[in-house]
């Protein structure tokens, strides 16, 4: 497992739909040890704080194999580092081998896996397709969001070290499935609330469809 490439950038304006929108999809791979600190990699920014970064979301993984699959599926589009707004592309490292609580030590920094990605509008801007985000939801290729347990630095080529993995088990695609897919399972539901290292929004979330079940 390794980083294959280290990606950051800063909020910029574009035009959607005729009007101004202010987005940090748009990141680029830099070179050299990028120091990672409890909110950002350095030169990195999100544009709405209201549903994007904060310490449960400091960093973003996204496979490089998952990239793969989409060039395959979607040749009319370009793929490559960054391109989903990812801050560590990875190698050996996918959603479904990751469990919420997992920790991982990435160059000097220590990184804890809090949730899946889930996509918002910006990013058919940046692929220049709307249906885009529908299908990245729908095909369950996400990546997932890591808290910084310890600050450090990353760099291209870094392993992947694994440290400890949380011993509930509880995959980072349970998560993904239970609030895209599978909302009538309530046995998952209930595992799903009450997992305590996953963030609070999200147990809310699986709180609430337990309680519209029950009603």
């Amino acid at each position: 497992m390794r980083v294959l490439s280290v990606n950051v950038g800063l909020p910029r304006e574009v035009v959607w739909r005729g009007k101004p929108v202010t987005t940090g999809i748009y990141k680029e791979p830099v070179a050299g040890r990028v120091p990672l600190r409890r909110l950002n990699l350095d030169g990195d920014r999100q544009a709405d704080l209201r549903v994007h970064g904060g310490p449960e979301k400091s960093v973003y993984a996204y496979p490089w194999e998952y990239y793969e699959l989409w060039s395959r599926e979607r040749p009319e589009l370009a793929f490559g580092p960054g391109t989903c707004g990812e801050n560590l592309t990875t190698e050996g490292l996918l959603d479904g081998d990751v469990s919420i609580g997992d920790r991982f030590r990435v160059g000097t920094a220590e990184l804890v896996v809090t949730q899946p990605r889930l996509p918002c509008f910006k990013l058919g801007i940046k692929m220049g397709r709307d249906e885009f985000v529908t299908e990245f939801l729908e095909r369950g290729l996400l990546g997932f969001y890591l808290a910084v347990a310890r600050r450090g630095e990353v760099t291209a080529g870094d392993p992947i070290v694994e440290l400890a993995r949380d011993p509930r088990g509880f995959r980072v695609t349970e998560v993904a499935r239970l609030y895209a897919r599978d909302r009538h399972d309530v046995e998952g539901l209930r595992r799903a609330a009450d997992l305590d290292v996953l963030p609070e929004s999200w147990r809310d979330y699986f709180h609430k469809r337990l309680a519209a079940r029950a009603a």
